[in-house]
């Protein structure tokens, strides 16, 4: 109990007062300029010229817009021979940040409203009627059971469906591609390369595909997810000519097959349409193809005095570590540190208590 009396009259009536020491020593004084040499290197170097400590900065706030161009054929047994442009395989026309390019597709041809016969699988194929239950479906069904068993070719007979008929078959996937200093005639002449034409806005889908290191022909198969990554960083204390964008493309969908249901990217869209009879009819079509989504990142800065003059104070008051660390090293790990504590510390008493102590006597 008295010992933390003596505590706490010493933290309550005692005040520490700082004393300047010089000390001639070359290991210590070395010491302590190469710790300030590093304080500065860092606040000169990392915060003011990389980090750009003298600036106030804010993100990008943007919006893009997208436009594909360009025609291209088929020759199906199903289609014959065919010319595709804009209107036919971006889909839909326009998207906020993002187009979609179809490269690849099944077609199912005149499909009405009646009763035909399921895809074969472990849970449609069926020997007789019994095998088969009315009015059932799954999340994989075409349409509704009707409970038949018929004919889906001289070999194999399935469970007949109400939907839209024939049915699609999916089992097999065909296998089958502005900078204010840029004029009119420079985008209808140059195509994107990250040496020659950097700021080029336009595009080959193949070269996207290859600079994120995939091959465009097997990705054009199932399709998958594209990111196109502009990057602006601009300094608005230069010329605003500088301020440029910087694109860079990755996979955004993952291909480990093995962690992953559907790969690749696709999706239906059917066209509807009516017979001489009146009938309604529809075209089904499975798009398959690359997705491009455009992602903005970036952030510019100018100068202001606020963020100047805090980062300044904070590296001044780094500063400060030198002296705790010089201090820490001469007054505990030197062989001269009770030396060096004499120097440093010196115990003076109340000088009013001093002075009654001298008129009682």
């Amino acid at each position: 109990m008295a010992g933390c009396c003596v505590v706490l009259g010493s933290f309550l009536f005692e005040y520490d007062t700082p004393r300047i020491v010089l000390i001639r020593s070359r290991k210590v004084g070395l010491m302590n300029r190469m710790v300030q040499l590093l304080i500065l290197a860092y606040v000169i170097g990392w915060v003011f010229v990389w980090e750009k400590g003298y600036q106030e900065t804010d993100s990008v706030v943007s919006s893009v817009t997208t436009k594909a161009k360009g025609v291209a054929v088929t020759n199906t047994s199903k289609l014959g021979f065919w010319i595709w442009d804009v209107a036919d395989y971006v889909i839909p026309a326009q998207e906020e940040n993002s187009l979609f390019i179809m490269t690849n597709m099944i077609i199912t041809m005149n499909q009405t409203q009646s009763t035909c016969a399921e895809i074969p699988d472990k849970t449609t194929i069926c020997n007789s009627d019994s095998d088969c239950i009315p009015g059932s479906t799954s999340t994989h069904s075409n349409g509704v059971e009707t409970g038949k068993c018929v004919s889906f070719n001289e070999s194999v007979h399935t469970c007949e469906v109400a939907a839209w008929c024939p049915v699609e078959d999916d089992a097999g996937v065909p296998t089958r591609n502005i900078l204010p200093n840029i004029t009119t005639s420079y985008l209808k002449s140059c195509i994107y390369d990250a040496q020659t034409d950097p700021f080029c806005p336009i595009f080959r889908l193949g070269k996207i595909v290859e600079d994120a290191g995939h091959s465009f022909q097997d990705m054009a198969v199932e399709g998958g997810i594209m990111g196109i990554q502009i990057n602006w960083d601009c300094n608005l204390d230069r010329t605003a000519s500088l301020c440029l964008p910087r694109y860079s493309f990755r996979r955004l969908d993952t291909r480990d097959l093995e962690h992953n249901v559907s790969p690749g990217y696709n999706f239906r869209f059917a066209k509807y349409y009516k017979d001489l009879t009146g009938n309604e009819q529809r075209t089904l079509i499975k798009a398959y193809g690359i997705r491009f989504d455009i992602i903005v990142f970036g952030k510019a800065g100018k100068f202001d005095v606020i963020p100047t003059m805090i980062n300044i104070g904070s590296g001044l008051a780094l500063l400060g570590v030198a002296t705790v660390l010089c201090d820490i090293i001469v007054l505990y790990c030197m062989k001269k540190r009770y030396y060096y504590r004499d120097k440093k510390y010196k115990y003076v008493e109340d000088y009013e208590q001093g002075l009654a102590g001298e008129r009682d006597q």
